[in-house]
């Protein structure tokens, strides 16, 4: 059972709204973690390595204040919905919705005051803490009442980030942690000796402000196919690469595979990250500029950290390609069950439409530094319901029975209407009737 501290970590300014932001401090024997009421943000993530030495491998800050400033979504929940949505808008049974541009031409992770800037009502857990937000109606543009919690809970050297929203009318979402990630600890100027593999056949291309151009390309022959590991620094100066910042398309339809891997050799930190969702989006820190400050007044200059953030494509309720032959109200056939199954077919990851139940998602995070490579750590109970497709997750009105997950798969459980508790919310999943079991792991080892 892990231990949980609550501190005050500081006071928001007036000019933001004021309140009080506090610190949960969540602690086992092989891991800690801070997160902030503000943003549910994981402000650090300790774990040790191969000399069994304690570093913190997510980049933040030390203070509240630097939180209050501009800065890139540092260990944040985004939403609604994370990445990119082109010129801020799309349209939804036959009405055209303008959300707050926020990035350029386009609105990104929920607009100009999405979640990550925002105070959340905390409720302590015995092994961890459940925060909760009421997203009102026209909230940057978005349409519904949209009730949300985040749950991180820790057990042992699993922390697990569970997500749940209810909405009152039928909106995009699409929820995520943006925890920057170097492996060496703070400090460390790059992640240049850092190797990388992604599992992916194919990539987006973007254009110059970042959105998908429709356009589906082979990684094959290109500096896009890292499906054997290469060393980060060697690799961008082969292909005279600027960076990452791209959604890599996995395939469909197979269950709990793994997708990425991120190693350390000096500290003997791997990451890996297993899941069933379309996309991940694979991001090398193009924009850090050196210009924050973060933990023990260390610079965060460009490449010092990467994301690897497994999401549905970006811009998908836009993409009619992305989406596949499917249209409000059809039927969408899921994956039958955990070790694999079929996908429709001729269809595509993208936009959701139908009508179903509430939308939940579950992210376990594993710090192993002394497990086998092929252990699950970081698991993902993920899914939705059979009306809708995979692609830019909707969350919809309450129905009662089932739960709209993320990834294109109905459980037909009965668990009651309230917030994610803990990963037994996970264990109980397992054992429902689930036609298809999501999975998303990452863990760290020698």
């Amino acid at each position: 059972m892990a231990e949980v501290k609550r501190e005050i970590f500081g006071h928001m300014p007036l000019e933001d709204g004021g309140g009080e932001v506090e610190k949960f401090v969540l602690q086992s024997d092989s891991v800690r973690v801070e997160i902030l009421s503000l943003g549910c943000i994981i402000a650090a993530l300790e774990t040790r390595d191969r000399a069994k030495q304690f570093a913190d491998i997510v980049l933040g800050f030390d203070t509240l204040e630097g939180y209050t400033r501009k800065h890139p979504f540092f260990g944040a929940v985004v939403g609604r919905v994370a990445n990119r949505i082109a010129k801020g808008k799309f349209t939804m049974d036959g009405k055209e919705y303008q959300l707050f541009l926020n990035n350029g031409p386009n609105s990104l992770h929920g607009g100009a005051r999405g979640f990550d800037k925002v105070l959340w009502s905390p409720q302590i857990l015995p092994n961890g803490v459940c925060f909760y937000r009421l997203s009102p109606d026209g909230e940057e543009g978005y349409p519904g009442e949209l009730k949300v919690w985040v749950t991180y809970t820790l057990t042992g050297s699993e922390l697990a980030i569970n997500y749940r929203a209810q909405t009152s009318k039928k909106t995009p979402i699409s929820l995520t942690n943006h925890a920057y990630f170097n492996l060496a600890g703070q400090g460390s100027p790059d992640i240049y000796d850092h190797e990388i593999s992604i599992e992916a056949d194919s990539y987006l291309p973007v254009d110059d402000t970042k959105i998908p151009t429709g356009e589906v390309v082979a990684v094959q022959g290109t500096g896009f196919d890292l499906r054997q590991p290469v060393q980060l620094g060697k690799h961008l100066k082969q292909f005279h690469l600027d960076g990452f910042d791209h959604n890599f398309c996995l395939p469909l339809g197979r269950a709990r595979r793994l997708v990425a891997r991120a190693r350390h050799p000096p500290s003997g930190r791997t990451m890996e990250v297993h899941t069933t969702q379309p996309g991940l989006q694979f991001y090398t820190g193009n924009n850090l500029d050196g210009s924050l400050k973060g933990k023990g007044a260390a610079i965060y200059p460009k490449h010092s950290a990467f994301c690897l953030e497994t999401q549905n494509w970006p811009d998908a309720v836009n993409k009619v390609s992305h989406s596949g032959p499917v249209a409000s109200g059809s039927v969408w056939r899921a994956v039958r069950n955990a070790q694999g199954g079929e996908m429709p077919s001729g269809t595509a990851p993208g936009r959701l439409w139908g009508h179903g139940p509430p939308w939940c998602h579950h992210t376990h995070w594993c710090l192993l530094p002394f497990c086998s490579l092929t252990s699950p750590a970081l698991c993902s109970c993920l899914g939705r319901n059979t009306t809708t497709p995979p692609g830019s997750a909707l969350a919809l009105p309450e129905e009662r029975g089932q739960f709209l997950l993320q990834e294109g798969v109905s459980i037909s459980s009965r668990f009651p209407q309230k917030p994610c508790r803990s990963q037994m919310l996970l264990r109980s999943c397992s054992k429902t009737r689930l036609e298809a079991f999501f999975f998303l792991s990452a863990f760290f080892t020698l």
